[in-house]
């Protein structure tokens, strides 16, 4: 689950950035004709051009962040069999996948769990946590590979990037819109902005911003099944529900300790009611369900 909510914070982060620059700078006087009329056209392509820089900005940051917020050890040369064992299962995973061999790593955490991340499935990291070297057994661990090497080969990190630029375009959008409507019709400045304008707009799109990650984060679960798949077609079916199951066997799952990266991760904390809308994966028994579903 580390991987998603990463790229997602990180992305709006620098939304948030970006969309206050241009306040402070004033690039948004090009938004408005004649000092009253609002250009949709402009509007548009202004949110466009902020929405996709957030995202892509942080798809190519996503390998870079997932080093340094999660502290993983690159594995260059092994150092003990289990090392040389998962350096030869992920290139051989990457080999049936059609891929080039991503980096390597573990980072420490007791919860096992596992991501992947890059900016194309050719450049990619995949990176295991100590928990899930001690608690799960070999085929485990590679059906979890296999699991996250569908996701590089799928291309989820990029299509992830451009769904993330539509939403945070059309966020940027409404809340310029509900700023200029609220500055006008409410406060009835006549010309320009006023200082309503500018607070309103930036407290919608945090609002909106909210709603943006809900979509984020059903894509998100869908995006699972699809991993859980390739995992089976790569590891075969049976390791991958087994691997499903022994994470049923431990403690409630839990989101990898960096938020921004628990998307792509192989297990993440489900939620209730509206919190569940936040969860970037299905519940374990949904998933489980699905691949028995499948051999039938």
């Amino acid at each position: 689950m580390k991987r998603i909510l990463l790229f997602v914070a990180t992305n709006f982060a620098v939304l948030l950035v970006i969309s206050i620059v241009f306040k402070l700078l004033g690039f948004e006087g090009l938004l408005h004709a004649g000092g009253v009329q609002l250009d949709y056209g402009a509007v548009l392509v202004y949110a466009a051009l902020i929405g996709f820089s957030g995202s892509l900005i942080s798809l190519f940051l996503s390998k870079t962040m997932a080093k340094r917020a999660m502290g993983v050890q690159i594995i260059e040369t092994p150092t003990n069999p289990y090392e040389r064992w998962l350096l030869d299962t992920v290139a051989r995973l990457a080999r049936e996948a059609g891929v080039a061999t991503p980096e390597v790593g573990v980072f420490d955490s007791p919860q096992p769990n596992a991501f992947a991340t890059g900016w194309n499935r050719n450049d990619a990291l995949v990176a295991v946590s100590t928990g899930l070297t001690r608690q799960m057994a070999y085929d485990e661990v590679e059906a979890v590979l296999g699991h996250e090497m569908s996701h590089v080969a799928n291309g989820d990190m990029v299509t992830l990037t451009l769904i993330q630029g539509v939403v945070n375009t059309f966020v940027v959008f409404l809340s310029t819109v509900i700023g200029h409507v609220v500055d006008r019709a409410v406060f009835k400045t006549e010309r320009g902005h006023g200082p309503a304008y500018f607070i309103v707009s930036l407290l919608s799109q945090i609002l909106l911003s909210i709603l943006a990650t809900m979509i984020v984060m059903w894509f998100s679960r869908y995006r699972e099944f699809r991993a859980d798949a390739g995992g089976a077609r790569l590891a075969g079916r049976e390791k991958m529900i087994g691997a499903l199951r022994a994470l049923q066997r431990q403690y409630e799952p839990q989101d990898l300790p960096s938020r921004e990266f628990a998307a792509f991760g192989i297990s993440g904390n489900i939620g209730e009611g509206l919190q569940a809308l936040f969860m970037s994966h299905p519940p374990l028994e949904q998933r489980i369900a699905a691949l028995q579903q499948a051999t039938r």
